[in-house]
Formats: C-alpha cells, sequence, structure tokens
C-alpha cells in the first residue's frame, strides 16, 4: 500500500504534453475562474467565499452571503491538489507563492474550535453537522484534506496540513468522542482520512474513516429523520431513494452498483482503502462485488459509468444508452481511484484494465485540448439540434463549455494528471514474491525504487503508448550494488490477444498470474526486458442485453477508443455502416489541431436516401460505399460543432 507518486518521474510524451498543459494553461485558467475573472464563463466565486468567510469571522458580521452550490469550497481544494502535483513534476515560485495565499485565506476562513466550511460561517441560520444528507460538509472537509496531504507530500510545507487536521480533529471529536449519528450524503470525507492518516499516522483518522464506513446503512432511515427535525433544507431532498446514496443497506451487504455514480466510487475507494489496511475480508468481499457489477454490467466501453442524468447516477444492469449517457468525468476519475485502492487489496490486472479504459477514454475526453474547455458529461452519441437542446439530452452537450456552475469536473482533471505516477506503479517490499514491482499503467516513467534497490526505467518506444505497444524496461543499480533485486510484474492488457516478453532479445521466462506477467530478478545495468503488445484494430460488440448497442460495433486499437465524427464523414455519421470483413487502415497523423494520433480509415457503406422521403416509407434507402474515419474518442469535439458516434451499425459483405 506505499504511494508512489514522489518516486515516480513521468518521461513521456503523451502524458508531459498534458502536465505541461495543466502547469501553463489549466490551472492559471482555473485560478482565474475561481476569482470570477473570465469573461463569458459561469461565475465561481469560490475565492471570494472564502475572502467573505474570512471577514465574518473578523468582524463577527456577514458582508456578503454564499454564493453558488453547497460544494463551491471544494473546487478551490481541488485546484490546490493539482496545483500540489504540478509543483512537484514542474516547481515554479509563482504558482507556489499562489497557492501558499489561497491556503493563508483559508486559514483566516477557519473557526476558533478548527471547523472549516464558507457556506455554513455565511448562513448562521443553517446549523452545521445538522444536514449531513444534503449539505456536503463532510464532502468539502474530504476535498480540502486529500489537498492539505498532497501539498505537503510534495511541497513539504505542514501548513495546510495542519489547518486540515484540526478540521479532522473537530470532525472526530463530533462524531467519535461526542457520538453524534450520521455519516456523509456525499461520501469523500473517508478516502481523504485514509490518505491523511497515512500522512500523519494518527490513529484516530483510521478510525474515523472505518467508522463512516462502518456505521453508513445501518440505519437506512437517518437522513428522513434527519430532514424532519432540521427544519431547512439545500435541495429538498426527500431521502426516500437509499440506493441514490448508497445507504440502503450496510455497506458490507450491498452487492450492485446503484445511486449517483461519482458518490458511489469515491465510498467504494474509502472501503477499499479501510479493507486492505485493516485486513476487513468482509469488507473486501464488497468491494470485490461491487467492482465487478459496475465494470461488467454497468460501464460503458469508454470507461464512463453512470448512464442516466437522473441523479447523475446508475440505472439497471446493461442499460447503457449511447446518446443519453452521463458518464460524468468526475465519475471516471472516481474509478481510477477505486480501481488504484483495489490493486492494494489484491494485484489483479482486471483492475488496470478497467483503470486504462477510463484514464484515455471517459477521463480525457472531459477537457479541451486547449485545457479551456470542459465537459460534465461524456455521450457517445452527440447530433446537433437534438444533443444539448431536447428536453431528454440538455444535459449531452455537444460542445465543450468554458465552466460550469457545478464545476467539479474540471479541478478533478487538473488534480488527477499530473499524479498519474501513483496509478502508474505499485510497490511492495513485502510481497509473498518478496519486494516486487507492479507496471499497471504505461506511461514511460522512472520509478526510484524503496530500500535502496535502484530504479526501473520504462520507454514506450518512439510512437509511444497509447498508440504504440512497444514496452522496453531497463535497470539502474543503486550505488554500491550490482542489480535491482526485485521481481517485476507487467500488467497483460486484456486487449491484446498475443503479448510478447523477451529479455535482450530473448524469450523470457515468466509466471503469468491474475493479469500479470512475473519476471523475477535480480536484474543488472545490462538487462533488457522488452513488452510487445499487440495493437490490432479490433472491432467490438456488447452483450444483447445492452439494447442500444445492437447490431452496432465499437472499434478499439490498443486501449483507445475510437469515434466518427461528422467533420471527416461529409457531415455526418447517421447512415454510416462499417464493414467488419473488411481491413481498416492505420495512419500516424499530426493533425494541427488533435495533435499527434492514430487515425483509422475502416471501409463501410453511407445509407442515403430520397430527399423527399417521408417520415417512414417503403422507399428502399441507397447503399453507397464509403471509407469511414475514425479519430480517438478522446478527442472529439475539437474542432467545431459536429455529430459524434462511437456504436456503430456494422455490416459484413464476405
Amino acid at each position: 500500500m506505499h504511494d508512489t507518486l514522489k518516486q515516480v518521474k513521468i518521461n513521456d510524451d503523451f502524458f508531459n504534453k498534458y502536465e505541461k498543459l495543466i502547469a501553463e494553461t489549466v490551472l492559471p485558467y482555473q485560478e482565474k475562474i475561481l476569482r470570477d475573472q473570465i469573461e463569458d464563463a459561469e461565475k465561481s466565486h469560490a475565492i471570494a467565499n472564502f475572502e467573505a468567510a474570512a471577514e465574518t469571522l473578523k468582524t463577527g458580521k456577514v458582508p456578503e452571503d454564499f454564493y453558488g452550490f453547497v460544494f463551491q469550497d471544494s473546487d478551490v481544494a481541488k485546484w490546490l491538489e493539482g496545483a500540489a502535483y504540478s509543483l512537484l513534476n514542474k516547481p515554479d515560485p509563482e504558482l507556489e507563492k499562489r497557492a501558499d495565499s489561497v491556503i493563508e485565506l483559508i486559514a483566516s476562513a477557519q473557526m476558533p474550535d478548527g471547523y472549516l466550511d464558507t457556506y455554513f460561517t455565511l448562513k448562521p441560520d443553517c446549523p452545521r453537522w445538522s444536514n449531513l444528507g444534503e449539505a456536503h460538509e463532510l464532502y468539502c472537509a474530504g476535498h480540502m484534506i486529500e489537498a492539505a496531504v498532497a501539498y505537503y507530500e510534495c511541497t513539504g510545507k505542514t501548513r495546510f496540513l495542519e489547518i486540515m487536521c484540526r478540521v479532522a480533529d473537530h470532525i472526530y471529536n463530533h462524531f467519535i468522542t461526542e457520538k453524534a449519528e450520521g455519516y456523509p450524503g456525499h461520501p469523500e470525507v473517508e478516502l481523504a482520512l485514509m490518505r491523511l492518516y497515512r500522512a500523519t499516522g494518527k490513529p484516530e483518522y483510521l478510525e474515523l474513516a472505518k467508522h463512516f464506513v462502518d456505521v453508513r446503512g445501518v440505519d437506512s432511515d437517518y437522513f428522513i429523520k434527519e430532514k424532519l427535525r432540521r427544519g431547512w433544507t439545500v435541495w429538498g431532498s426527500d431521502h426516500l431513494n437509499k440506493e441514490y446514496a448508497q445507504n440502503h443497506k450496510p455497506v458490507r451487504e450491498q452487492d450492485k452498483a446503484t445511486g449517483h455514480s461519482v458518490r458511489a466510487a469515491y465510498l467504494y475507494t474509502g472501503m477499499a482503502d479501510v479493507a486492505a489496511t485493516t485486513n476487513d475480508k468482509e469488507l473486501a468481499d464488497a468491494c470485490r462485488r461491487l467492482w465487478d457489477n459496475m465494470t461488467r454490467k454497468r460501464m460503458y466501453i469508454t470507461g464512463s459509468i453512470g448512464s442516466a442524468y437522473e441523479g447523475e447516477s446508475f440505472t439497471e444492469d446493461y442499460h447503457l444508452p449511447n446518446d443519453t449517457t452521463y458518464g460524468e468525468t468526475c465519475a471516471a476519475i472516481a474509478l481510477v481511484f477505486f480501481g488504484r485502492k483495489m490493486i492494494d487489496l489484491e494485484k489483479n490486472g482486471k483492475y488496470g484494465d478497467a483503470m486504462e479504459k477510463a484514464l484515455y477514454n471517459g477521463i480525457l475526453s472531459g477537457m479541451q485540448l486547449d485545457g479551456m474547455h470542459f465537459f460534465y458529461v461524456n455521450p457517445l452519441e452527440v447530433i446537433p439540434g437534438i444533443s444539448g437542446k431536447a428536453q431528454t439530452h440538455k444535459h449531452t452537450l455537444p460542445q465543450r463549455p468554458k465552466w460550469f456552475p457545478c464545476a467539479c469536473c474540471p479541478p478533478n482533471i487538473a488534480r488527477l494528471i499530473p499524479s498519474i505516477g501513483r496509478y502508474a506503479w505499485a510497490e511492495e517490499t513485502d510481497s509473498p514474491k518478496g519486494h516486487t514491482v507492479w507496471s499497471t499503467l504505461f506511461a514511460g516513467s522512472t520509478i526510484q525504487l524503496q530500500d535502496n534497490k535502484g530504479k526501473i526505467r520504462l520507454d514506450t518506444g518512439k510512437l509511444g503508448y497509447p498508440y504504440g505497444g512497444k514496452l522496453t524496461y531497463t535497470f539502474e543499480c543503486a550505488e554500491g550494488n550490482k542489480n535491482v533485486d526485485a521481481t517485476l510484474a507487467v500488467r497483460l492488457p486484456e486487449w491484446s490477444r498475443k503479448t510478447v516478453i523477451q529479455i535482450n532479445g530473448k524469450p523470457a521466462e515468466y509466471k503469468e498470474e491474475t493479469g500479470y506477467a512475473y519476471i523475477s530478478g535480480p536484474f543488472d545495468s545490462s538487462t533488457e526486458i522488452s513488452v510487445e503488445f499487440d495493437m490490432s484494430v479490433r472491432f467490438l460488440y456488447a452483450r444483447t442485453e445492452v439494447a442500444s448497442d445492437s447490431g452496432k460495433t465499437a472499434v478499439m486499437r490498443g486501449p483507445v477508443v475510437y469515434c466518427a465524427e461528422g467533420v471527416d464523414n461529409n457531415g455526418t455519421v447517421l447512415g454510416l455502416c462499417i464493414d467488419t470483413s473488411a481491413s481498416v487502415d492505420e495512419k500516424t497523423v499530426a493533425d494541427p489541431v488533435l495533435g499527434k494520433i492514430v487515425v483509422l480509415d475502416a471501409k463501410g457503406n453511407a445509407i442515403k436516401q430520397e430527399e423527399d422521403a417521408p417520415l417512414y416509407s417503403d422507399r428502399k434507402p441507397v447503399a453507397e460505399n464509403c471509407n469511414i474515419r475514425l479519430i480517438p474518442y478522446y478527442s472529439w469535439g475539437n474542432r467545431g460543432l459536429t455529430q459524434m458516434r462511437v456504436w456503430i451499425p456494422y455490416i459484413n459483405i464476405k
């Protein structure tokens, strides 16, 4: 369960490009957004809320009402966390100075007893801790705790950590010492407390995280009772839909991913972390059941989760509509968090498979390539004129806006991408196989091993991952050592039909186990392990229970899902049919907008009708042979308003 964040240095064309974008564009842009300095963008006012709260504590008067959603504070927290990781990767004194000033502002908004939440400071008529079901106090505290831990880990500064330890101590006193009832309406604090526990070693934080996991759903009526006695509301929630908040039954009894998808995956992340840390086998079994249900029956091919706009939620098994997908960016990010903690529980490649799918598809699609426009919702089919306009499709925007009133997703991307090292690698010095290093996500990078074992370098070749399929691992011995005495475990992606592993040009001996190839050391500085994946283009088909994908295929190459855009296909994707019996041409291009990518040209038909054909008719459409250009799904929507489709009807001419 060792965190590899500070050990890993990314040296990868694909992710270095994104890290540079985060540092030079995304973080400065988002800071201006938080300060309401971007014209024609949704107002945030998040920094102003902290300024108003600080003024209230200083003067005893409320100078300004709270603006925005009840969880507005969390946008500032995620921005600070992203800034911390960026500072670790690329030191920037000016950014650090500005981040320090925001931290001081947060300190000035903290109450004498440690409590911190600008909504409740600026709304004195709303008693704190009286609306756990709606008011997101613990959610905001969780994101602030995560940011404080990250800032401490990346800069070594303790100021923010001390602030948030006071917050955590206040929460501990309220819920443990004073035995207050309740648990978070929006889970997040559980996983955050686990991070705080590891950063400080303070057992109370582990105890508090475990408490929130243990009590959830034991009294499934808690939020209903709370509403009846408090006399005020944020959303007007009735709390009768208990699956929405994952409190319908105790967590150890849950077996389906239900309700709000971000809440669910954050909860499951905390559960998995507690289970791994405390060796709670019953809780671990619940995590496995929930993971399997989510990824086998309720996840999109892009790694997105949450199929319904109503409640931003999971619905039923195999209900995965394409044009009304919700697929919130935050939910895909939360799936990566959950998968990483499941790897701590048990080393199984299936977790990395899903993490990779979400990362390269359902997460990267959430940000424009310019770093200044974002998707909250990530549909798999977009038709301008319907998407974003029809009552049932208003959430599936055909173009990324600058910001959102509810802006949880943009800063979430800003904190995930620069911390990719902790998801790419895992290391245990005392595993059953001895000192073992797991390579799960294949970003070019170098990991400094613990116990003076040396370094492992991963190179992804000239084309680079995810487009190139050849990996090379080399080893650097620590001073005074002749070799790197460890076992290297390389994930074997489920999409690679054949994977070839060699050591110094000869077939390698390795043990395949639960989706990883275990290659035993020791390795010296002359050892070169090459891993070559099968990057053949694949046509994928959904189970017949997925009604929306019946008679359709999706195209993947390596871990990348592809889509067709109207801009490449004579203005429309409607009527296109792919010939799955024909070969697909691959071409590496340096597109002026999309960057260096591999595009695919498939063969098929374009179905055309007479312009004056009625809505329904017995006039048979005409099928014309055509080429279908496909681009990576994550890059769609960067070249103007156009149609887009992932799942395309297929034909088989042979």
